[in-house]
């Protein structure tokens, strides 16, 4: 078959399949267009998901009646002329293929009038034909009006799915310029319904939690940076609600939505360790920089771009956002449902209690649960688990000693009480130590510290809070000394061991002399522990299963020893090895030191696999359950 030039027909076609994939393709191109062309307000209208017809008007520039011809023409646009402008790309749109494509699979009728100019035009184009373009009396700015898609590629057109999934895209795709376009009004209407309506001039702020939810208003910390010509704006959501998904990421550079490994690299370290490892933060981030400094035509729809420094670029990213993280309490807050407790007359008791709602709750525990053997992993904690455990322990009080906790509570929020019965005679024993400080703190089922704050009640998981105490010691050790104390064993442990284990013995002996480790192999299939952590050690974590444990997850992990993150995740595991576990009873003292070492450690609201360290009951949640409110 010889070579020949493709119709042009066919190019638009073929152009089409790179950037029109989807309704909500045609939108983005169109919307984008609009903004690029000054748009105060943008009217989106669509039937059927877009598979019917998309409408978009607005009140841009406008395109002149002889100039109508040449916008859906291929590579036709007014925003470059010369490879100096490809350089430095300040517009959204620049390829001038758009038009032309969505023309090429659909019925296109283009209605459009400069302001400066007293009568408009309209064109319309089908598939390969082309009509000549017509005076038409229009408002200033331009309707796109594109129908049919896909109608004349049938193999396109049966990969569109129901039109709810098509209009959450387009939805999706119209929040995202909405939110990095605050000045400009958006409104989106499918089937004569309308999905948002957002006026124009709003900040930043107003803009993004608008879009955000109302509900995540409270749990978003506002940041921003300005180094090097990098300047950053953004909202951290709190660990607390972090998502299943990257789906509420919103990420922007010159504020083109964008996706980018380097910026979401960033994220993952900034997070790192205030959130489990298969969640995702709340995240909307706007990074402007020089034009100059970034390419964004490496994607055919635009969605990547490429940074001259992108290291520069990650580290200011890590920082703003870590420094902003450090500097909050993340503390998440419990929100008791209104029918989660009932203050009701108990069988044993006349006189009111808290008591449980049948089928609200599991049964309370028989017995504090068994402490874990050495070695093994900790048993993980949820909020609800907390917080049912001490209901458990507060119902069990009689009247006297629960009108003590309210009482104290209140009295350390500086208010008066007329709590009925509630005396000092009534009060638990305190150690000397702690009543120094007026904190009340009980263990409750050995595993779950409840004391107070300004705020309400705080319930604090023993066992996570230790591990990321424990955590924050050893890194601060390696990261001052270079390694941590080890200590010489009378003799050596040893352990069996595969050519691969002592391949990977080899690969990690970096890391083990950090950590303070000092093994080698015994013969042809054994390693010797010759020296083991001091603070391990002292903390009976058995050294054979220790490294038996790390070799597995070396192997399997294949991670690369000298980066910061496989030294963070063995810290994790040796933290983890070493703190309290849940069952472990602990004296008034050791309870008074695990909260101090609470607000003199970064991070303290999650341990270092991200699992909260502590919850918060709220005064106002306690004043609506004792119908005080």
């Amino acid at each position: 078959m010889g070579i020949r030039q493709l119709h042009p027909h066919l190019v638009n076609q073929i152009a089409a399949g790179e950037v029109i994939e989807r309704p909500a393709s045609v939108v983005k191109e169109l919307a984008e267009n609009a903004l690029d062309a000054g748009a105060t307000r943008i009217d989106v209208q669509v039937a059927a998901g877009g598979a019917e017809s998309i409408r978009i008007a607005d009140d841009g520039g406008g395109i002149a009646l002889d100039e109508l011809a040449l916008a859906i023409a291929p590579h036709a646009t007014s925003k470059i002329q010369n490879a100096e402008d490809l350089a430095a790309i300040h517009t959204l749109g620049f390829r001038g293929e758009a038009l032309a494509s969505i023309a090429s699979v659909s019925r296109l009728l283009l209605t459009s009038r400069p302001a400066n100019e007293a009568t408009g035009g309209v064109i319309r184009a089908e598939g390969d034909r082309i009509d000549a373009p017509e005076p038409a009396g229009c408002a200033a700015g331009t309707v796109a009006e594109v129908r049919n898609l896909f109608f004349n590629t049938p193999a396109r057109r049966k990969f569109m799915r129901t039109a709810a999934t098509e209009i959450g895209h387009i939805n999706e795709t119209l929040t995202r310029l909405a939110m990095a376009h605050p000045s400009v009004g958006f409104k989106l209407t499918h089937n004569d319904r309308v999905t948002f309506d957002l006026p124009p001039d709003q900040s930043p702020s107003q803009r993004c939690i608008a879009q955000l939810g109302r509900g995540v208003a409270e749990a978003v910390l506002e940041f921003d940076a300005n180094e090097h010509g990098i300047q950053l704006w953004g909202l951290a959501g709190q660990p607390a609600i972090a998502r299943a998904t990257a789906k509420q990421q919103y990420i922007y550079v010159n504020r083109r939505p964008v996706r980018d490994k380097r910026i979401n690299h960033a994220l993952r370290e900034a997070y790192r360790g205030l959130m489990e490892h298969d969640k995702q933060p709340v995240i909307v981030l706007f990074v402007d920089l020089d034009a100059a400094e970034v390419d964004v035509n490496v994607h055919p729809a635009k969605a990547e771009v490429r940074f001259t420094d992108a290291n520069r670029v990650h580290g200011i990213v890590l920082a703003a956002i870590r420094q902003r993280l450090l500097g909050a309490d993340l503390t998440p807050t419990v929100k008791l449902p209104p029918n989660q407790l009932q203050l009701r007359p108990s069988e044993s008791d006349a006189q009111s209690t808290f008591t449980m709602s049948p089928g609200d709750a599991p049964a309370p525990r028989a017995s504090a649960p068994a402490a874990e053997p050495s070695g093994s992993a900790a048993e993980p904690h949820t909020d609800s688990d907390a917080v049912h455990a001490f209901v458990d322990y507060f119902r069990k009080m009689n009247p006297r000693q629960k009108g003590f906790i309210y009482q104290r509570v209140r009295q350390e929020m500086g208010e008066q009480t007329d709590a009925p019965g509630a005396t000092d005679v009534d009060a638990p024993p305190l150690t000397e130590s702690v009543r120094s400080t007026n904190q009340p703190i009980l263990q409750v089922h050995d595993s779950y510290l409840v004391t107070q704050d300004e705020h309400g009640i705080v319930i604090v998981d023993q066992h996570a809070l230790h591990e990321r105490v424990m955590f924050q010691r050893l890194h601060d050790r390696i990261t001052g000394q270079g390694k941590l104390e080890s200590q010489r064993l009378l003799t050596p442990v040893t352990l069996e061991a595969s050519s691969r284990r002592l391949d990977v013995l080899d690969q990690i002996g970096s890391l083990l002399a950090q950590l303070g480790i000092e093994a080698a192999p015994i013969g042809p299939m054994s390693i010797g522990i010759h020296a083991f952590p001091t603070l391990l050690f002292d903390r009976g974590v058995e050294p054979g299963a220790f490294l038996s444990d790390l070799l597995d997850r070396a192997e399997q992990q294949d991670f690369e020893p000298s980066a910061e993150a496989a030294l963070h995740e063995v810290l994790d595991m040796m933290s983890c090895r070493a703190a309290v576990k849940a069952g472990d009873p602990l004296s008034d003292a050791e309870l008074t030191e695990l909260l101090r070492k609470r607000d003199d450690t970064e991070r303290a609201s999650s341990c270092p696999h991200g699992r909260p360290t502590t919850v918060r009951l709220s005064i106002r949640d306690l004043e609506k359950h004792f119908n005080r409110t």
